[in-house]
């Protein structure tokens, strides 16, 4: 395996890491609206991730900057391809970020009632936008034979990538109902096992509409076995689920996350952003990849900093592992 296949096989897992973590924060920061029934609930709610958040998007910049720096061909043309798309995401980010900090700077009911309609729109358009956006990826996108993207943001609108959106919209917010019950206390606890019920059936729906159509338009024995491991492992939550076993349901629907972007990213190998326009244009892990010497430091400095960032937090995520209620709000 050469160091170019080993990037790619790194940057795949730090996306995967990405939307386990970040999957389950966006699921809560939706459920503010959907699942809290007055100010202290939605108390509780943000504060199940708020020490957390912050932590979960250092893997996004991590993505980010490995792809930028491994592969920057790849990095070019998907950020001039998906240029307003991720520039909504990267607003929605930004806002989000300032909505949990400045909600609680002031008593005032309106002020933070805006803060939290800011907390569910910034969390529902990335989670739907970012299955938009790897579902064009793996489906092929218009790139020339110059490597750039040759169509339009309406070229990204098609079926195949909406259903993608949807997919990651239900599975996160899904993720996100199983980790509330996993982390609250009492009627709370109970609702949103309740809710994860319902919005796990749809997830299996849909998730199954779209892993079959990405495995028919090219997949193969691995994405396939992914296809059966993300499957099984999202009934095995729902199971969970119903019998009251939070942290197992947890545990098995972040499994289903990480085999199906998993998949995605099979499906993609050893394309890295294929041409719809024709197949000898695609990018792919040798002709977007950086030099040798560029991708042997990059292995150097990763191996060292990685476990030390992994270890720091693990280390956060046990610190704050209790479950809080209303009954830890105070008046």
């Amino acid at each position: 395996m050469h160091l170019h296949d080993v990037w790619f096989v790194l940057i795949a897992v730090l996306w995967i890491g990405y939307f386990f973590l970040e999957g389950f924060d966006f699921g809560v920061g939706i459920l503010t609206k959907l699942l809290a029934r007055d100010e202290p609930e939605r108390r509780v709610l943000i504060n199940t991730i708020g020490p957390v958040w912050d932590g979960n998007e250092v893997w996004l910049l991590t993505a980010g900057g490995a792809t930028f720096a491994a592969f920057p061909a790849w990095y070019a043309t998907l950020f001039s391809g998906f240029y307003l798309p991720l520039l909504l995401i990267l607003v929605c980010l930004i806002v989000r970020g300032v909505a949990f900090e400045y909600r609680a700077k002031r008593s005032d009911e309106r002020w933070k009632r805006n803060w939290e309609h800011a907390i569910f729109w910034t969390s529902l358009i990335p989670a739907f936008l970012w299955g938009v956006a790897f579902a064009n990826i793996v489906h092929g996108m218009k790139i020339n034979a110059a490597g750039d993207y040759a169509g339009n943001v309406l070229d990204l609108l098609h079926p195949y990538a909406l259903l993608g959106g949807l997919v990651t919209l239900t599975l996160f917010t899904f993720h996100g109902a199983v980790f509330v019950s996993l982390k609250t206390l009492d009627g709370l606890r109970e609702r949103a096992r309740a809710l994860a019920r319902w919005l796990g059936l749809v997830a299996a729906a849909l998730a199954v509409a779209f892993l079959s159509w990405t495995q028919a338009d090219g997949g193969d024995g691995w994405s396939l076995g992914a296809v059966v491991v993300a499957v099984v492992a999202l009934l095995a939550a729902l199971g969970f689920n119903e019998a009251g076993r939070e942290g197992w349901a947890f545990i098995l629907s972040g499994v289903t996350i990480v085999a199906a972007v998993a998949m995605l990213f099979l499906s993609l190998y050893p394309d890295v952003m294929p041409s719809s326009l024709n197949p000898a244009w695609s990018l792919t892990v040798v002709n977007a990849s950086s030099s040798p010497y560029t991708l042997r430091v990059m292995t150097w400095v990763a191996g060292i900093m990685t476990p030390l960032v992994l270890c720091y937090q693990a280390w956060t995520y046990w610190v704050f592992r209790k479950r809080i209620g209303v009954r830890h709000i105070p008046v």
